[in-house]
C-alpha cells in the first residue's frame, strides 16, 4: 500500500469545501484530471467512496465527512510544524496569529504589537478582533496562536484552555452633555434604574462584567430599560454621545471625549452600608492559549513579552467589586 500523501489531502480538502471538482483545480492551481485522479486513487487505496457522483453534482459520503475532520487536523499540524521550523532562524521571519476581543484590540493591544514588531521588524502578525465568546472559540479551535479576551472564558472551553490575567481595566458609567447625570457627576446604587441604557451585546466581555457587577450590587438587568444593544463599545459610545441613555464602557475607550468634555463618568455611591463607598468596576484581561496544542516560539516569545509588562508593575491582581 502506497498510503495516503498530503498533497491527496489538500485535494480532498478543497474538493470537499467546494463539492465541485473543477473549483477544486482552480483553487490549488493544478488540472481538473488530477484532481480526479487523486480523489480516485484515495478510494481504491481504502476500497471507500468518498463522494457520490449524482449527475453533475457530488456529495460529501459518510467516508468523506470522517476523513475531513482528520484531513484538517493533519493539515493544520504541518502547517503548524512548517511554522516552527522557520522560526529557526532567530525569529528574523515567521507568522503569529492572534485573537482579541474588541476593547483590547482596539485600545489596549496595538502598543505591545508595536513593542514586539520593533524587536522582531521580520515577523507577521495576524490579529483578528472579534467578541470575547468567538476569540474564545477560535482559540480551543486553534485558528490562534493567543488569544486576549476581556470576557470569562465559559465553564465548556476551561478544560481546553489555559488562561492567565495580563492587564486590568476599569468600566465606567458614562453619560452625554443632554444627559441630567451630566452635571451631578454623582449618584446612589438605587438611581441606576433611573435611567434609559444602550447595552452591548451578551456576548461581549464589556457586558459580561457590567451585569456582574450590577448583580453584586444588588440590581437585577431586568430592572434596567434597556433602550439599545449594540455589537460594540464605539457604537454604544456614539448613542449616548448624541442621546440622553448611560452605558458602562471601559474607560480606555472614553478617555479623549471625557477629556473634551463630550462625556462626562459618573461616579456610583454604594450607600447600602451606610458608609457611602464608591462602587467600581475593575476588571481583568486574559490571555489565552490551548492546553495541548503546539505552540510555536513566536508564540512562547510574545507571550513573555506579555507577563514581562506584568513583572513591570503595570499591571494589578483586581476582582470586580
Amino acid at each position: 500500500m502506497a498510503g495516503m500523501t498530503l498533497e491527496q489531502l489538500k485535494i480532498f480538502q478543497a474538493v470537499a469545501q467546494h463539492l465541485h471538482f473543477t473549483r477544486a483545480a482552480e483553487e490549488l492551481y493544478i488540472t481538473q484530471p488530477a484532481v480526479s485522479a487523486a480523489i480516485h486513487n484515495l478510494e481504491q487505496e481504502y476500497g471507500v467512496k468518498l463522494f457520490h457522483r449524482i449527475g453533475r453534482h457530488i456529495e460529501i459520503a459518510e467516508a468523506g465527512k470522517l476523513l475531513q475532520v482528520e484531513a484538517q487536523k493533519i493539515l493544520d499540524q504541518v502547517s503548524l510544524t512548517e511554522r516552527g521550523l522557520r522560526e529557526l532562524n532567530n525569529l528574523q521571519r515567521g507568522e503569529l496569529k492572534l485573537g482579541s476581543s474588541l476593547t483590547i484590540g482596539n485600545y489596549w493591544l496595538p502598543s505591545k504589537i508595536s513593542e514586539f514588531k520593533s524587536q522582531y521588524p521580520g515577523i507577521q502578525i495576524d490579529c483578528t478582533l472579534a467578541n470575547a465568546e468567538t476569540i474564545c472559540v477560535g482559540t480551543a479551535m486553534g485558528q490562534f496562536d493567543l488569544g486576549l479576551v476581556e470576557g470569562d472564558v465559559k465553564p465548556a472551553l476551561q478544560n481546553t484552555l489555559e488562561y492567565e490575567i495580563v492587564a486590568s481595566d476599569r468600566l465606567q458609567i458614562v453619560v452625554g452633555q443632554k444627559h441630567p447625570w451630566f452635571e451631578w457627576g454623582e449618584i446612589d446604587l438605587s438611581q441606576l434604574t433611573q435611567t434609559p441604557w444602550v447595552m452591548r451585546v451578551r456576548e461581549s466581555g464589556t457586558q459580561q462584567r457590567f451585569e456582574e457587577a450590577l448583580q453584586n450590587w444588588g440590581i437585577n438587568l431586568s430592572e434596567l430599560n434597556v433602550i439599545l444593544v449594540f455589537t460594540s463599545g464605539e457604537m454604544a459610545k456614539a448613542a449616548i454621545e448624541n442621546g440622553v441613555g448611560a452605558t458602562g464602557i471601559s474607560e480606555l475607550m472614553v478617555k479623549k471625549e471625557i477629556q473634551l468634555g463630550t462625556l462626562r463618568a459618573i461616579r456610583v455611591i454604594d450607600n447600602r452600608e451606610g458608609n457611602g463607598a464608591i462602587a467600581e468596576i475593575v476588571r481583568p484581561f486574559f490571555k489565552i492559549k490551548h492546553r495541548q496544542r503546539f505552540q510555536t516560539a513566536l508564540s512562547k516569545v510574545f507571550e513573555q513579552m506579555l507577563i514581562l509588562s506584568i513583572l513591570d508593575g503595570s499591571h494589578q491582581h483586581v476582582s470586580v467589586i
